[in-house]
């Protein structure tokens, strides 16, 4: 085995690493489809819902001295005669929801 060999095979492990690190380390978001995915499995514990709706542009918000990057959505439920509308704010890096709040 001669060196040059050696080397060019250590230094271009070190780089496909190096590039394997740097893709696995940027930052991924979760698609507004599977935010409201999570936001329906949560309020259909509750009971059953009858629609829902998610903007699919990510907003700026601040609870606090925390800042997010979020989805806005909604989900309806029909609950004898009437309907029950909420509101939720869900993490665009995770999917959960922050804050979920009954519409009057």
């Amino acid at each position: 085995m001669n060196w040059k060999s050696f080397l060019l095979g250590v230094g271009v492990g070190l780089a496909g690493g190096y590039a394997a690190r740097e893709l696995l380390a940027q930052k991924t978001t979760v698609s507004p489809e599977k935010a409201l995915a999570n936001a329906k499995n949560a309020f259909k514990k509750e009971g059953p819902i009858s629609g829902s709706w998610i903007q699919m542009q990510a907003e700026k918000y601040q609870k606090g001295h925390l800042k997010y990057e979020i989805y806005r959505g909604g989900i309806s439920r029909q609950i004898g005669d009437q309907v029950e509308q909420y509101e939720f704010i869900a993490d665009t890096g995770t999917g959960l929801i922050l804050d979920a709040y009954k519409l009057s």
